[in-house]
């Protein structure tokens, strides 16, 4: 079995509003890994994101444009501990 990750990233830029949250769950869903996304007072959106590496990356990497309408400026990456999720979900 591959090795599992988890990593935490925030998005900054015009990401509220333009449906981040959602587009970002159907990639998640499409990649197969587990995780959040949520917005944060801030105007940043958070997301954690567990899974293979290969897969977290895809996803980090599609963090980076997000979806149409967005403007991503830059996104941190931090690592953080897997917890065992499998499914990714939207948070308020």
């Amino acid at each position: 079995m591959d090795d599992v990750i988890r990593r935490r990233a925030l998005v900054h830029g015009s990401v509220q509003g333009v449906g981040f949250r959602f587009s970002t769950e159907g990639e998640a869903d499409r990649l197969e890994v587990g995780g959040f996304v949520r917005n944060l007072r801030d105007g940043t959106v958070e997301v954690e994101v567990e899974g293979r590496p290969d897969r977290v990356a895809l996803l980090l990497e599609w963090l980076r444009e997000g979806p149409r309408g967005a403007r991503v400026d830059r996104v941190d990456v931090s690592e953080v501990e897997p917890v065992g999720e499998s499914a990714f979900e939207t948070r308020h």
